[in-house]
C-alpha cells in the first residue's frame, strides 16, 4: 500500500498596495496613511490572483494601507481578515512623515550606515531588523500552528516587514537577505512553499516566487 504524502503548505506574504504617501516619497513606519487612487487600481488587479490561491488564512497588518489591501482579497473568498499589529512595517522613529530628501540631508551617517547593511535602528529611535524580524517571526508561528496540510495563509504586510518575515521562515540571515533579495513592489508578494522531503540542515520552507505580480488580463 502507497504511502500518503501530505499536501505542502503554502504562505503568500503580500506587501499592501500604493498609498498616497509612497507616491509623495514620505516615510511611513506607522503612520496610518491611505491608499492612493492608483493603489486601489492595484488591488482591483491583485485580489483576483491572491484570491485563486484558494486562502484557508488572511491576516494583516493592523495599519490601514494593509487591512484595505486585505479586505479587497477578503471580499473574493469570503473570509475574515484578521488584523495583527505585529504584522507592522519597521518603525522608523524621528523619520516618520518625513520626505526621504529631508532624511537624506538631515541623517547623513544613518542613511550611510543602513546603505552598507548595517542593521542600526531606523530613525535614531525607531526598530533594526532583528526588533522587526522576532515580532514577524512571532506572528507567522502562530499562523503556521493553525494551517493545515495543503492549506494557504495569506499574509498582508508591508516592504520591510515581508521581506524580514518571509526571510526568517526561510532561515536566512537577515544581513544576507538584504544585500540579496530585492524588496517587494506595491501590490505584490512572495510564495514560500513546505519542502515535501526535509533535509537535515536545510530549512523547511522554499521560493516559489519573489516579487510576484498580477497577471495581465
Amino acid at each position: 500500500m502507497s504511502e500518503v504524502v501530505a499536501k505542502p503548505r503554502r504562505v503568500v506574504i503580500l506587501r499592501h498596495a500604493e498609498t498616497v504617501d509612497n507616491a509623495a516619497r514620505i516615510w511611513q513606519g506607522h503612520k496610518d496613511s491611505e491608499l492612493s487612487e492608483r493603489g486601489r487600481e492595484q488591488v482591483a488587479a491583485a485580489a483576483p490572483d491572491l484570491a485563486a490561491y484558494e486562502p484557508a488564512l488572511l491576516v494583516s497588518s493592523d495599519l490601514q494601507r494593509a487591512a484595505a489591501t486585505a479586505d479587497a482579497i477578503a471580499s473574493l473568498t469570503g473570509l475574515e481578515v484578521r488584523l495583527d499589529a505585529r504584522l507592522r512595517e519597521v518603525d522608523v522613529g524621528q523619520w516618520q512623515g518625513m520626505h526621504h530628501d529631508e532624511v537624506r540631508e538631515g541623517y547623513p551617517e544613518l542613511v550611510a550606515a543602513l546603505a552598507r547593511g548595517e542593521d542600526v535602528p531606523k530613525g535614531v529611535t525607531g526598530e533594526t531588523r532583528a526588533d522587526v524580524a522576532v515580532r514577524t517571526g512571532a506572528a507567522l508561528a502562530d499562523i503556521l500552528r493553525e494551517l493545515l496540510p495543503g492549506e494557504t495563509a495569506v499574509v498582508v504586510a508591508h516592504g520591510a516587514s515581508g521581506r524580514v518575515a518571509a526571510t526568517g521562515l526561510l532561515a536566512l540571515d537577515q544581513d544576507l537577505s538584504e544585500a540579496l533579495f530585492r524588496g517587494l513592489d506595491n501590490c505584490h508578494w512572495i510564495e514560500l512553499v513546505e519542502a515535501r522531503d526535509t533535509v537535515p540542515g536545510r530549512p523547511p520552507w522554499r521560493i516559489a516566487g519573489w516579487n510576484v505580480g498580477p497577471r495581465a488580463r
